[in-house]
């Protein structure tokens, strides 16, 4: 698989490092085993461990003025990373430029030229995603989506729309069927919801109050 680098001022990388977890204890050695032969609280110590890199991502997009959103894709046969993004819409003037949508562009470069590859990949983002980048989560075929804090206003697992569970088929604000290529989505939510739910609030009280769309940048400072 290829290695390579984007601009730092985008944020978005291709890269590979691991986060997998270490071995369990004598208290996890009998918890199920998932398809990938890890089990369930090695996937969670995993998944944590990817959490708290997104949420770095997700804090330096906020000091670059962006909504501090950020995401890590892992290669679930190797349990390494294989590219992270933030948001960037601001950097770029461009509305699509979420950090899931930018993650699975530059996963589907970093698995070698087959984005169906996606397939065996977990999505770790620090916010519910919105319902643009849950269609392009089922549209990449990607395989899991771990996320942090609810978006209340826009979230697309059930706080606005339902379009990622297959329990959520036939529910009101549900899909009618099934994504046809990604019917199995596997999603699990209110991973350190706390921390990057804070995340969030201060950045858009820092907004309201300050007149700034940075977490860092005080404009009483400059007075």
């Amino acid at each position: 698989m290829r290695r390579a680098s984007a601009s730092v001022t985008a944020s978005v990388s291709i890269r590979r490092w691991s986060v997998a977890a270490a071995t369990p204890n004598a208290a996890e050695a009998d918890a199920e085993t998932t398809d990938a032969g890890t089990t369930d609280a090695e996937t969670a110590t995993r998944d944590a461990r990817a959490m708290k890199r997104a949420l770095e991502l997700a804090r330096e997009a906020g000091r670059r003025g962006e909504i501090p959103i950020g995401a890590v894709l892992i290669d679930d046969e190797t349990g390494e990373t294989v590219a992270e993004a933030s948001n960037a819409c601001e950097a770029t003037d461009d509305p699509t430029a979420h950090a899931e949508m930018r993650l699975i562009r530059a996963g589907a470069e970093a698995m070698g030229g087959n984005w169906r590859a996606l397939k065996r990949t977990t999505m770790v983002v620090t916010l519910e995603p919105c319902a643009m980048c849950a269609g392009a989560i089922l549209q990449s075929r990607v395989g899991s989506v771990v996320y942090g804090a609810k978006n209340t206003l826009l979230g697309a697992d059930g706080s606005w729309v339902s379009m990622l569970r297959k329990e959520s088929v036939g529910d009101d604000g549900g899909p009618r069927r099934p994504h046809a290529f990604t019917p199995d989505l596997k999603v699990r939510g209110g991973v350190m919801a706390e921390e990057t739910g804070a995340l969030m609030k201060e950045f858009f009280k820092r907004r309201r109050t300050l007149g700034t769309w940075s977490v860092d940048r005080d404009p009483r400072d400059e007075s």
